[in-house]
């Protein structure tokens, strides 16, 4: 019987072999059954990052800081990160609001958290009383872990939940504890596939945020796709522009890149500066970039000539792209920038993938192990034929991430 381990190599492997053949991907890649017992971050990210001294995440400050950790040293200190989070009482099941910016702890906090078998409530340092209150209370949050610069948000959130803190602060745990402790594996969690493992709010555009579960597999598995979407190969550099807290952060900044075993590279800034951030992207050999149309626009109204340094895919996300902005990044760059469409709720499911023909104004066909059909809203029958107008609904007709079908 193959495990968790192998069975979840092999559809990676797969789509990775099948970047640029969409009809032979789309027609073979099935959703593999990862078996009763999964946790990505013991089954998957730990078994990669064993002795693997490849960066697993860089990050440059504006001020020129740079920090990073390889794959090993995030195994191992995230493990240190389990059993001090363990010793303050987190418990499998447990919700755990994470609470931090771009940085190396927020990555430690969120495989620690995974490695217990506790439920990960990714939330933007933005967050103020208000939110955070409802946060804990819909979310049964039962401990937090933020920076010191945010603890005081927290004097006016009432509740019986563990303080954490990166950085001292009186009457809160201090993260930097956990260094020294024991780094070897932790014990797997014995979580199913179908166990909680993320709870997201939206961004409640039009009312209160709603709040989205998933599971073990539904991210960590249905990642795969979007990794195959981002075009991600073994040893890229990859750079997305989006905040942690949001949906868009775990998909390239956390899942899809380091099922790819690829570097999560992050440029900090205060205020965004194109030719900065154009200048960090050539510094560090980023190979894959990802960024809203907005940030784009704002590039090519900055000096592209210095050219696409190592870029092999450009992606944008979040907000239509409008054609123009394809056409002059390619006229500069001699790179298609490619979008695609997914939610907080699912992972991608529609894109324009590496190597197809890109329709402006079309976000793209659907991706790998998401049949996504056209149908008629007011009956729900299935439409077909050129010209045909409904809705698009995502089948299980094939199955869901890493769960068994019959």
């Amino acid at each position: 019987m193959n495990s968790p381990t192998s069975t979840y190599r092999a559809a990676r492997d797969q789509l990775i072999s099948l970047s640029g053949s969409y009809a032979e991907a789309l027609g073979s890649f099935r959703w593999s059954d990862v078996g009763e017992r999964f946790n990505w971050a013991v089954d998957w990210f730990d078994q990669v990052a064993a002795g693997n001294e490849q960066p697993a995440v860089v990050i440059l400050e504006e001020d020129g800081t740079r920090s990073s950790s390889s794959y090993d040293e995030m195994r191992r200190s995230s493990n240190q990160v389990a059993r001090w989070l363990a010793e303050r009482g987190v418990r499998k099941g447990d919700s755990v609001i994470i609470m931090l910016g771009n940085q190396i702890e927020l990555r430690q906090c969120m495989l620690a958290v995974m490695k217990l078998g506790a439920v990960i409530m990714p939330t933007a340092t933005a967050a103020g009383p208000a939110d955070l209150t409802d946060r804990i209370a819909r979310g049964e949050a039962r401990h937090v872990i933020c920076n010191a610069a945010d603890v005081a948000k927290f004097d006016e959130v009432a509740g019986d939940y563990t303080r954490i803190s990166v950085g001292a602060v009186g009457g809160w745990h201090d993260l930097s504890e956990h260094q020294g402790l024991d780094d070897s594996g932790v014990e797997h969690p014995a979580t199913t596939p179908e166990d909680r493992l993320l709870l997201y709010f939206t961004s409640g555009t039009t009312s209160k945020p709603k709040l989205v579960e998933h599971t073990q597999a539904s991210y960590p598995v249905g990642h795969l796709t979007t990794m195959y979407w981002l075009g991600l190969q073994p040893g890229d550099v990859h750079l997305n522009i989006s905040s942690p807290g949001w949906a868009k952060h775990a998909w390239s900044c956390f899942f899809a890149t380091w099922i790819a075993e690829a570097t999560i590279f992050i440029y900090n800034y205060t205020r965004f500066d194109a030719p900065s951030l154009l200048a960090a992207l050539r510094q560090e050999q980023v190979t894959t970039f990802c960024a809203p149309p907005t940030v784009w626009r704002m590039l090519i109204k900055a000096d592209l000539s210095g050219g696409a340094g190592a870029l092999r895919q450009i992606i944008g996300a979040g907000e239509p792209l409008n054609p123009e902005v394809i056409a002059q990044v390619r006229e500069k760059w001699g790179l298609t920038l490619r979008d695609g469409f997914g939610q907080t709720e699912m992972t991608a499911v529609v894109g324009n993938v590496p190597g197809a023909l890109v329709k402006p104004g079309s976000m793209g066909r659907p991706l790998p192990g998401v049949p996504v059909v056209l149908v008629d809203p007011s009956t729900g029958e299935r439409l077909s034929g050129a010209g045909a107008e409904g809705e698009r609904s995502a089948s299980t007709s094939r199955g869901r991430p890493g769960v068994r079908f019959p």
